[in-house]
């Protein structure tokens, strides 16, 4: 928000969330404003920008109109999701945060993996094709493949990485085992402690969100999907084919224990007819979610599966009417190919359902929309990340200082069991050789084993 306008100056006040605390002020010229709006040109869209003035820039009133005007125009951009989140405006609104040149830390990122794999080669940047800050692309080849063409993607960790840096490095090596029929395969992958690089086969078809908007892979986000040139959702057969094979992904992760959290066109890689999810690395780094503004509006979207689920929703909204929902919780859908359809966006995007909550991806798979669609596939499932994560979670916990404690007290009363047993042992025996000594007849009793502690069956989950 604009809070004053002094001369050419306007002192704007810029808060993250819903804390008053998480606050800061900027202050900005027209000609700031002028610049931003010349390089949000290549969305395509037509913003609000008050005229330029040559003469009479000065007065109190028109200084007050065009603080007017200013406003307006930020709201057009804040309320427009992809622009608020690229990185022009996060550089015009919070230069401290958004000051590093994420492109040059991935060229230096880049070029330490290349001195110890000399057989890649990058080809050219794909500059600006993503929507993250923190995650720059580079086309690759192979040396002595050079018409294969290839992508990596660099991305810095994010704020929500909850694995240590050992488990982090080791799952990300990991993801180029992990096959499924509805998993765009990972060719390589490596980690340090700060970020992660991944290399996979570049599509020149390009992901679903590029079918939708008929747009080309290797243009900038801004100019793929901002502003479409004809807006058409996709067939009802496709939307049922392909919401299937997404909704059975992430059933399949939802059962590993693997989150996912980053539903969206995007990051759905169209294989001929096949849907394959992307970016299973962006949990493990901790980067937030493309439709996180939305989702934690709302209380009742308190977990893994509800985030998926309700991203999901967005996803089927916009393979439907070929674009975004104008604003969350959606009021009344238009009219759609099938009222299947709208059951479903019903019961993930609708004022009830964000209020009472989602419905579980095998509730979705059971609806009408996805229920007949047969999906044939020879493709045997691997997740060696699931196997990974059951051993750590077990050393974490066979680790732990309460279980160490646990187990001293055990073997303490293991310990004193054993000697009771022992002391018993040898009253039986003094007691049978005197009975010996005095002529009766008295069989040798043998020692009692000591009883195994309780605990021996759950040592053996380890």
């Amino acid at each position: 928000k604009i809070v004053r306008a002094k001369e050419e100056e306007y002192i704007i006040r810029v808060q993250r969330g819903i804390s008053v605390e998480n606050s800061w002020q900027i202050v900005r010229r027209y000609s700031d404003f002028d610049l931003l709006n010349n390089s949000l040109q290549i969305a395509g869209l037509s913003l609000p920008l008050p005229p330029k003035k040559l003469i009479g820039n000065m007065d109190r009133e028109f200084i007050a109109e065009r603080q007017k005007g200013l406003q307006n125009y930020l709201n057009a951009i804040m309320t427009n999701h992809i622009l608020s989140n690229c990185e022009l405006v996060k550089k015009f609104l919070d230069p401290n945060n958004y000051s590093a040149n994420y492109t040059e830390i991935a060229l230096q990122q880049v070029s330490m993996f290349f001195r110890s794999e000399p057989k890649w080669e990058v080809v050219e940047p794909l500059k600006d094709i993503g929507w993250r800050i923190r995650k720059k692309y580079f086309l690759m080849k192979i040396k002595n493949q050079p018409k294969e063409r290839l992508v990596l993607s660099w991305a810095d960790l994010g704020p929500d990485k909850y694995l240590p840096d050992k488990d982090f490095q080791c799952l990300i090596k990991l993801l180029p085992s992990c096959l499924h029929p509805y998993i765009y395969r990972v060719t390589f992958a490596t980690a340090n402690e700060s970020s992660a690089l991944l290399i996979r086969t570049f599509n020149e078809k390009g992901t679903l969100k590029d079918l939708i908007y008929k747009a080309k892979p290797k243009d900038p986000f801004l100019k793929k999907y901002c502003n479409p040139k004809k807006i058409q959702g996709l067939e009802l057969q496709q939307i049922k084919t392909y919401g299937r094979q997404i909704l059975e992904v992430l059933k399949f992760l939802h059962d590993k224990g693997f989150p996912y959290g980053h539903v969206h066109a995007a990051n759905v890689m169209l294989d001929g007819d096949t849907c394959r999810l992307l970016d299973l690395e962006n949990s493990l780094l901790g980067l937030p979610s493309f439709y996180r503004s939305y989702f934690t509006q709302f209380r009742k979207i308190n977990t893994l599966e509800s985030v998926d689920v309700h991203c999901f929703g967005h996803l089927l909204y916009e393979m439907t009417y070929g674009r975004p929902p104008d604003s969350v919780p959606v009021d009344s859908f238009p009219p759609a190919p099938s009222m299947s359809v709208v059951a479903v966006l019903e019961s993930t995007l609708s004022c009830e359902a964000c209020k009472n909550g989602m419905p579980t991806v095998s509730r979705l798979l059971q609806m009408p929309l996805f229920s007949d669609v047969l999906l044939t596939t020879s493709e045997k499932p691997q997740f060696k990340i699931h196997q990974h994560r059951r051993l750590t979670r077990a050393q974490s916990h066979h680790g732990s200082e309460e279980e160490k404690k646990r187990r001293k007290i055990l073997a303490r009363k293991k310990s004193k069991r054993s000697a009771e047993n022992s002391e018993e042992q040898s009253a039986k025996y003094s007691n049978s050789n005197n009975s010996a000594g005095s002529g009766a007849s008295s069989p040798l009793t043998s020692p009692s084993s000591p009883t195994p502690p309780s605990t021996a069956v759950e040592h053996a989950t380890f």
